[in-house]
């Protein structure tokens, strides 16, 4: 990754009058000519001028040129970059003279250009699919330019509400499959299935009755219940092979196919099985050997495809000698992990001995990460502060694709937004300032003032969770959910909506991100109730656990019009703001008192 800026700039607009025209051929590809639209759209929201799209340098009378895209005009002023080496997401910003080149490979390179130009010389912002920060600026320089960039991370998925706009993936550099990016506009990396699909492959209900040695060996018997595959079996792996080349065949623009483990112990004891996992120390052993069968038989007619599996719970650690084919993806889940400290904290250290094991066996190797409570998505989570350091970590030891699981259930979930956008620019370039991201992102999300004491807010929860081992699923008594450090949350949430209270659209992104410190005040009202009258403290809210809850309820019902103020689901298995809401339609007894 080059990034070299020097002090010479290229004018764009001058007094809302434009200073250059937009070149690009013909035969542009349609994520090319979608990009430049991008450009010319945004150059007109910010200068007010209005800069059209030629097919030749002929009709520009200002003298300036931008060139979109490879192909002959390219080759023609900038014939020192060669641009069909480029990868696929790989790009150059470069100026020379009176001339400026966004381009790079396809199909996605050329966009990228575009969409990094536009926030990190224009200073435009995608926060979310609804917000988006365009200055302005009637008049617009751009630095002289010699960029040469490409993602730390060829798989780059924040996997949160947020973040499944497929235009909005695009503008911030992710590129995962959920919610498809169109092919015109740059597409996206296509799984054929994603996780646990051994029995998508070979359905038990199918197969179990004439084939019971296809499924697990589990003491002495052969079951599909909470179970996986006979993965030694010489059949069942040749019918694997013949099932994913149909499914291959079924979706031709796929590039990853998901051989993954089920959701669940249950890995075979049969003795060839176990005389391999036994050979090499891990159950991952029998696995590797299984997927790499399948990889070597389908490479011929898919060379191409990936075959992608899990080191995930019982697989997790890597084999002795066994190594992952080349085209084979192993993806390191982090499930077990304290999400609250890096992933080099000593409280992580059998993890960190597995990135490090896989790292040096597996060619391509993903991690499969967590950052939310999937128990409580609006409960607090104070991890915001790992994401940075995580994966700079990551990049380290060579890992090529992060999917980062967050809250996908829909809007509300703790600070959704802004993990979304952090963790979208970390994942294109690790090595930004987190800190700075988090900053930048309240700021341009929430506005200035109430920046602020959201910002003391993180810092709070952050420094009351220290110590604390932070699960992807709620664990109890947890530091920053104590009375003293909820009041102050709560006094501090207080003071930014009242900094936001003139502006009706910042103040409704801060009701909705101010709801996790009240849903933790309901769901263990009596307790931090009996806390507050212990320390002779002020209860920072109503008295009326009931009035709280209608005023949750009323923040959680959003603004007509506004899908993403409208909450639903607060947790992974589906749990509705009504059904949660129930008992709290009368006073907890402590308040009668």
């Amino acid at each position: 990754m080059l990034a070299v800026v020097s002090a010479k700039a290229l004018t764009l607009a001058s007094h809302g009058q434009p200073r250059v025209i937009i070149l690009q051929p013909t035969n542009a590809a349609p994520a090319e000519q979608f990009a430049a639209g991008e450009l010319t759209n945004y150059l007109r929201q910010i200068t007010g001028a209005t800069f059209p799209i030629f097919s030749s340098p002929e009709t520009n009378r200002s003298g300036g040129i931008v060139i979109v895209g490879p192909g002959e005009w390219a080759a023609r002023y900038f014939p020192e970059v060669t641009l069909s080496n480029l990868g696929p997401e790989e790009f150059v910003m470069r100026t020379k003279g009176n001339y400026l080149l966004l381009a790079g490979g396809r199909p996605r390179g050329t966009l990228y250009a575009i969409e990094h130009f536009l926030q990190e010389q224009c200073g435009v912002r995608w926060w979310t699919p609804w917000a988006t920060n365009v200055p302005r600026h009637a008049s617009l320089k751009t630095s002289d330019l010699q960029v040469h960039e490409t993602p730390a991370f060829e798989y780059r998925e924040p996997f949160w509400t947020p973040a499944f706009d497929p235009l909005w993936k695009v503008r911030n550099g992710a590129n995962g499959e959920h919610s498809p990016i169109p092919a015109d506009m740059g597409g996206c990396i296509k799984y054929k299935g994603f996780a646990h699909t051994f029995y998508q492959l070979v359905p038990p209900d199918k197969y179990f009755a004439a084939h019971p040695e296809w499924f697990s060996l589990i003491n002495g018997k052969r079951t599909h219940d909470h179970a996986q595959l006979c993965l030694s079996n010489p059949e069942l792996r040749d019918f694997v092979v013949s099932r994913v080349k149909d499914w291959l065949r079924e979706s031709p623009d796929c590039q990853i196919v998901s051989l993954t483990q089920n959701d669940c112990f249950g890995a075979c004891q049969c003795p060839a099985c176990k005389a391999i996992d036994d050979a090499e120390g891990t159950p991952a052993g029998s696995m590797i050997a299984f997927v790499n069968y399948v990889a070597e038989k389908i490479a011929p007619e898919f060379p191409n495809v990936a075959v992608d599996t899990f080191a995930y719970q019982y697989t997790r650690h890597p084999p002795k000698t066994l190594h992952p084919r080349p085209n084979v993806i192993v993806r390191l889940c982090s499930i077990e992990c304290n999400f609250r400290a890096p992933l080099d904290d000593p409280s992580n250290a059998a993890f960190l001995t597995d990135l490090q094991g896989w790292s040096k066996i597996c060619q391509r190797l993903y991690v499969w990460d967590y950052v939310t409570d999937f128990a409580n998505y609006l409960l607090p989570h104070p991890n915001w502060f790992v994401l940075g350091p995580n994966l700079r970590l990551l990049e380290k030891y060579h890992v090529k694709g992060v999917f980062e699981e967050g809250a996908y259930g829909g809007p509300g979930a703790e600070m959704a937004e802004l993990r979304s956008w952090v963790l979208a620019q970390l994942l294109w370039n690790p090595h930004q300032d987190d800190h700075a991201l988090i900053q930048e992102f309240l700021e341009g999300y929430y506005g200035q003032a109430a920046a602020r004491p959201i910002r003391r807010y993180l810092d709070l929860m952050q420094d009351a969770s220290k110590g604390f081992y932070l699960a992807c699923y709620t664990r109890p008594n947890a530091p920053f959910r104590s009375f003293k450090v909820l009041a102050q949350a709560e006094r501090l949430w207080q003071q930014a909506e009242k900094a936001a209270v003139h502006d009706p659209e910042k103040l409704a992104r801060v009701r909705l991100a101010h709801l996790p410190v009240r849903l933790a005040f309901l769901r263990d009202w009596k307790k931090l109730r009996s806390e507050c009258q212990q320390q002779n403290a002020k209860w920072p809210l109503s008295a009326s656990r009931k009035a709280v809850a209608d005023e949750f309820g009323k923040v959680c019902a959003g603004i007509p019009g506004k899908d993403w103020t409208q909450v639903h689901s607060l947790n992974e298995g589906g749990l509705t703001v009504e059904n949660f809401l129930q008992p709290f339609a009368q006073d907890a007894d402590i308040d009668a008192k």
